[in-house]
């Protein structure tokens, strides 16, 4: 990897940071794309002179994204969103970076998409990013395409929004809490991207699923995450007739839900098949492997209520 240049499209964000730490790691170059670059700034100190450069470029305009791959060995698309205009980030957007690579004579491209991706999802979530899948495959044929599972880590806002109500109130509402998870750990997606550019021969043309070693369901989720910041809250699973009326609103007490994600949650986010991560010759991190480390900050007292022994 040392001196390869990786443009990184929204380098920046909570999945980009990972990676561009990883292949700064490496040896790599490393360029971040996005809108506004000094947002991405705070990894310079990763890497040494020179190694890290950042580019403004916005999906939205063609011409910044073929700009910001000119020149590199490799692409990695992290863009995505939860909510907004799906059409034109996930499927507009991928195509836009895929195209782009392919005319740069870029050798190798990495999409990274969902468990769950699917034309037709009923979730226009899910609808798009199989849409963007297609998209990237039309002009990309020998992309990589990975989809991960649920991402935690310490900047994630899925475990961190479910420690953050758990720790603000007495009682827990829970929607859909037989759906079922895999959590997969932002370094071991981040590992996957880095190996899927080093060994092309394993993952090239390939789409491969992410998951951690944990299967849990929503309710177990929750559980075990008030565990973990030792608070006992009473912790209600909601049927869904009452679940769905709350999706409508839009509102569940301590966090906001979409009708739309209310329809992801309808399917399981798991790994179907062999996961991908051992394929890539990555061993899956356990969420209560490193969990701990950022969840202290929701236990009463933070880290002073850690006992001497723990």
């Amino acid at each position: 990897m040392k001196d390869t240049l990786v443009t990184l499209i929204g380098g920046g964000g909570f999945l980009g940071r990972y990676v561009a730490q990883a292949l700064l790691a490496r040896g790599a170059r490393v360029r971040i794309a996005q809108r506004d670059p000094r947002q991405a700034f705070f990894l310079k100190p990763q890497g040494g002179l020179g190694q890290t450069q950042f580019v403004a470029a916005d999906l939205a305009k063609p011409e910044s994204i073929a700009r910001a791959v000119a020149g590199s060995d490799a692409v990695v698309n992290l863009v995505g969103i939860l909510g907004g205009d799906f059409q034109r980030v996930h499927v507009e957007g991928a195509r836009i970076v895929a195209e782009a690579a392919k005319a740069a004579g870029v050798a190798r491209l990495v999409q990274i998409s969902a468990v769950g991706a699917d034309p037709a999802s009923p979730s226009a979530y899910g609808r798009s990013k199989g849409e963007g899948e297609a998209a990237v495959r039309a002009a990309f044929p020998s992309a990589t395409i990975l989809r991960p599972s649920i991402v935690f880590g310490r900047e994630d806002q899925f475990i961190n929004r479910f420690a953050k109500m758990i720790a603000s109130a007495p009682v827990v509402p829970v929607l859909r809490a037989g759906t079922k998870f895999q959590p997969v750990y932002v370094g071991d997606v981040a590992d996957a991207v880095v190996a899927a550019i080093e060994n092309p021969a394993l993952s090239a043309g390939k789409t491969l699923e992410l998951g951690g070693p944990d299967i849990l369901s929503m309710g177990a989720l929750v559980r075990w995450i008030a565990k973990a910041i030792r608070r006992t809250p009473h912790i209600v699973e909601l049927p869904d007739a009452i679940g769905g009326a709350i999706a409508a609103f839009g509102f569940l007490p301590g966090a906001p839900i979409t009708s739309d994600q209310w329809k992801m949650l309808a399917n399981d986010n798991v790994v179907s098949g062999k996961n991908g991560l051992t394929a890539l010759g990555i061993t899956p991190t356990p969420l209560d492997a490193v969990a701990a480390g950022w969840l202290v900050q929701y236990r009463k007292g933070g880290r002073f209520a850690v006992p001497a022994s723990a």
